[in-house]
């Protein structure tokens, strides 16, 4: 059977982080809903507070180190990208904005993209239109119609009963991205890319 490769940019600072666990419920909630269509998920989270060193470096070599590296590759070769971030100054984190500036600006063309975010009061909620959609509608991706927000009172009401907390509206969303997903066929593996030795290379230009 086919897995779909499911990519998860986490861009919480603290640790442990409400970032991090909205993030870990929009995918459990995704990978949940695609089992009941028979379709295997493979899950892979990329924390990007431990990658902050590096995606500076990385703007001032233009060379990303390997675990760098491998995140990128994770999030380009994935079939679904889930984006959250926290609010800071009514926008996403400066952390968040560096790391998909570092990927090829054509790398998440077509891509399902769910986007989220947190933050301390529900005013903030808007920065993922204002913000965030267009950030990922830029690199054209395929951004869903449910954008998931948590302040921090939506996790003390998680199990109030609202018709619209925070549970429900995770649920939506990835309901969202499991109908899209589902009706997709997973990526093939991305073959490696094959290096030509540097005297071959010299013999060429010699011809």
């Amino acid at each position: 059977m086919t897995v779909f490769k499911l990519a998860v940019v986490s861009a919480g600072l603290s640790k442990p982080s409400s970032t991090r666990l909205l993030a870990d419920r929009l995918a459990e909630s995704t990978v949940r809903q695609l089992a009941l269509q028979g379709r295997e998920v493979e899950v892979t989270v990329v924390e990007l507070r431990d990658l902050a060193g590096d995606i500076a470096n990385n703007f001032v070599t233009g060379f990303p180190a390997a675990a760098l590296r491998g995140a990128i590759e994770a999030v380009t070769d994935a079939d679904a990208l889930i984006a959250v971030t926290p609010i800071f100054t009514a926008s996403y984190s400066g952390l968040f904005k560096s790391f998909f500036d570092v990927i090829d600006q054509d790398a998440l063309t077509g891509k399902p993209v769910l986007i989220a975010a947190t933050g301390g009061t529900p005013r903030h909620s808007l920065a993922l239109e204002h913000a965030v959609r267009p950030l990922f509608s830029y690199l054209r991706a395929v951004v869903l119609p449910t954008a998931v927000y948590a302040a921090t009172d939506d996790w003390g009401a998680a199990g109030d009963g609202h018709t619209d907390g925070l549970p429900r509206r995770i649920d939506r969303a990835a309901g969202e991205l499991a109908a899209l997903l589902a009706g997709r066929t997973p990526a093939e593996p991305s073959l490696p890319e094959q290096v030509v030795p540097f005297a071959e290379q010299l013999a060429a230009l010699r011809v």
